[in-house]
């Protein structure tokens, strides 16, 4: 079986006057199906620049990104949109609920954009929802939930198109630290289930609690291993995480 993700020798490079600027610099990562990555470094280090390749966001300046064994380096706007809504599911810091809709109706919305019948958008989004005990809250609005929560919503987004990979992008980051543990119990209980999770994150602690840190500095990898392995990351687990 071909890696889940595979990213080969990608450059993301921007041009500022007669300047070359490498937000990647040759980077080359493999990510197997069921594996829990933390992506980890500091502002402006490529790891955002990194997730978006993968989430199909943007797209490389030159390198190979194959995507469940199939090369979609070259792939259309439109195909890229496909990719996104067939393979992927986002968690973002900002949670990214529309305020006028219920949650089953937030949950639902990539649904529709797939094309699914409504039943099936409804069971799908109600299982989602059930997912991170939020059922009950199916016909609330996003303004009546915590942020924590609310960033559960946004988990179960994520889940209800069954997707490949899950891209969270510092999911944490707007929360209290007991809400951010809270979070991260839900990731960990579906990276059990057996969902691959690629966890974007610039705190050492969030990245302890990943099994694999890659980590990236001036748009290269420096490390890609243990999370225990990691120098930074296991002095954050050793005084005890989030």
């Amino acid at each position: 079986m071909p890696p889940l993700v595979e990213l080969e020798d990608i450059y993301k490079i921007y041009y500022m006057g007669d300047n070359e600027v490498h937000a990647l610099d040759g980077i080359s990562l493999k990510i197997e199906k069921g594996e829990f990555v933390a992506l980890i470094g500091k502002s402006g280090s490529g790891k955002s620049t990194c997730m978006n390749i993968m989430g199909c966001l943007d797209v490389a300046t030159k390198g190979t990104y194959r995507l469940n064994g199939k090369d979609i380096s070259n792939y259309t706007d439109d195909e890229l949109a496909e990719v996104r809504n067939k393979m992927l599911g986002f968690i973002f810091q900002q949670y990214n609920l529309l305020p006028k809709l219920t949650l089953l109706e937030n949950v639902a919305l990539p649904l529709l954009y797939a094309g699914m019948s409504d039943s099936e958008q409804k069971e799908r989004a109600l299982n989602a929802l059930e997912r991170v005990e939020l059922r009950d809250k199916a016909k609330n609005f996003p303004s009546q939930l915590s942020g924590g929560q609310q960033q559960r919503v946004s988990i179960a987004r994520a889940l209800a198109g069954n997707p490949s990979v899950i891209l969270a992008d510092e999911p944490t980051g707007a929360l209290d630290s007991k809400t951010g543990r809270d979070v991260m119990m839900f990731l960990k209980k579906l990276h059990e289930e057996g969902n691959t999770i690629v966890l974007i994150t610039h705190d050492n602690s969030i990245a302890a609690q990943a099994e694999r840190v890659v980590r990236i500095t001036d748009g290269k990898i420096v490390y890609d291993g243990p999370a225990e392995g990691d120098e930074m990351v296991s002095k954050q687990d050793k005084a005890g995480g989030v």
